[in-house]
């Protein structure tokens, strides 16, 4: 497997116990060459991580340790992402009917040539119907 792009669904689904697919996840940074991410993606898994805690998925401890998990995996982000939010990326948006955040990770997979990790519905879509392939 070459490089992979790992959205916040991907992620979190290896932190959160009731989330499905972190055998699919965690074979990502197992199998791949390089995981990739736009530069919201530590925001989006931070966010999703203190959002289980408030609604008592998981405990203030659970949420320290996954957080530091996340922190430590071998992401690297894109440089280009704010760039090409403009044009690219909401084009991709308004053609897909995807949220701003989702086509940044549809946008980075096709121009880095790059499968996609993802456990969201939406995007799944958009991706096999770009041509992206998925992991």
């Amino acid at each position: 497997m070459s490089a992979v792009v790992i959205d916040g669904s991907a992620a979190l689904a290896l932190v959160l116990p009731d989330e499905a697919g972190e055998g699919a996840t965690a074979t990502v940074f197992s199998r791949s060459t390089a995981v990739i991410a736009p530069t919201h993606w530590g925001l989006e898994v931070a966010n999703g991580i203190l959002t289980a805690e408030r609604r008592k998925r998981i405990t203030a401890a659970d949420a320290a340790a996954a957080l530091n998990f996340i922190r430590h995996l071998p992401v690297a982000i894109d440089a280009e992402t704010t760039a090409r939010s403009w044009a690219e990326t909401s084009g991709l948006a308004r053609r897909y009917d995807l949220t701003s955040y989702d086509a940044a990770y549809l946008e980075l997979a096709m121009r880095r040539r790059a499968s996609l990790a993802t456990l969201d519905h939406a995007l799944r879509k958009a991706a096999a119907a770009a041509g992206v392939p998925l992991v």
